[in-house]
């Protein structure tokens, strides 16, 4: 679970999620990612960013108001 404040919803918390949500990601489906990536001739880092983006659908979050 991901605990917010609600009115801090800013880029810089946007991008820390991102950042958490790249990491786990990364610990779970690196090696498949990479030779996905490898196979179809596509760049990891976006093919991860994506990854990532739609991961952050996964958590659940609790807003502090």
């Amino acid at each position: 679970m991901i605990y917010l404040t609600y009115n801090n919803l800013d880029k810089e918390t946007q991008s820390r999620l991102l950042v958490i949500s790249k990491e786990d990601v990364e610990s779970r489906y690196g090696k498949e990612l990479k030779t996905y990536a490898r196979e179809h001739r596509l760049d990891y880092e976006t093919l991860l960013e994506e990854e990532a983006q739609r991961n952050l659908y996964s958590y659940d979050y609790v807003f502090n108001i």
